[in-house]
């Protein structure tokens, strides 16, 4: 788990959820890093991230509604782009943190392009294997386990349980490995084992054709154009084609494209070449 220091928010949705994020405290003359996961994850995800910038940059984590320590919604019919966009906004404004440099993983990408395209001002940003097509082996890859409600023991049977779903996607992962990611993405329950940390519901929109999205995703990725701007690809995704990928520097001028190798989708942010096109991405913020 991570060592840097942090202490805890929260913000209110438009509906009465209490939303829940990180805050690693660091400069004030620079714009905050917002971070925005992928869709059963939260603010853990980002602890590698957190360790590297926290101190020089402020990094904000954000729990979305029904992950980690914010309420599960409601209705489970707000598990959508939609709602999420309105939450993150919601997030900005009331926690006062102004231009930000987004880093969005999976469903945090599109949520990404979706607020820039809604008018949402960034100073940077950052789309973690995703782009505007997303492939639809890696959907029903996605399809086939969210939502299952499986538990275990101990933590060493769910990091086993996780090497055995995802040893193609970190194969170079050993079982320490294994267990630090697992209690990233699973907590103990109140029955005393190890589950997922979010909501199962959140598979019921997720579960219909095209994953609730419906929507061009191209222009969306085009209104980050002109911010400092990166996209990483995993190198096995099964979610980002390679082609896909390519047109979307070919799309955006002066996106910078970053092929994590080794993993597939997601990178976790610990890779040195995913931190180190992070930190290029920081600089050109910084200078602007």
């Amino acid at each position: 788990m991570s060592d840097a220091a942090y202490s805890t928010g929260t913000w209110e949705s438009s509906d009465g959820l209490t939303l829940h994020y990180r805050d690693y405290p660091g400069r004030a003359d620079r714009p905050p890093i917002l971070c925005i996961p992928g869709l059963t994850r939260n603010a853990r995800d980002f602890e590698p991230l957190a360790e590297t910038f926290a101190g020089e940059w402020r990094v904000v984590c954000a729990d979305l509604r029904g992950r980690g320590q914010s309420d599960y919604a409601k209705d489970p019919a707000s598990y959508t782009p939609a709602h999420y966009i309105e939450d993150v906004t919601a997030l900005i404004e009331q926690a006062d943190l102004g231009e930000v440099v987004a880093v969005g993983t999976s469903l945090g990408g599109i949520i990404t392009m979706l607020l820039a395209q809604a008018g949402v001002k960034f100073a940077g940003a950052v789309i973690n294997d995703i782009g505007p097509v997303i492939e639809e082996d890696g959907m029903e890859r996605i399809r086939d386990y969210v939502g299952q409600g499986r538990s275990y023991p101990t933590w060493m049977h769910a990091a086993w349980a996780t090497r055995d779903g995802a040893s193609h996607i970190y194969p170079g992962f050993d079982i320490e490995d294994w267990l630090r990611y697992t209690k990233r993405l699973m907590c103990v329950s109140g029955n005393g084992r190890i589950a997922y940390d979010y909501d199962m519901k959140i598979a019921l929109p997720f579960a219909q054709p095209g994953g609730g999205l419906g929507v061009d995703l191209w222009p969306a990725l085009k209104s980050l154009e002109g911010l400092p701007l990166l996209a990483l690809r995993g190198e096995l995704s099964d979610l980002l084609s390679d082609a896909t990928f390519r047109r979307m520097g070919e799309e955006v001028k002066g996106m910078e494209l970053v092929t994590v190798p080794g993993v597939g989708h997601a990178p976790t942010l610990e890779e040195p070449a995913a931190l180190e096109a992070i930190a290029r991405l920081l600089a050109k913020v910084a200078q602007a």
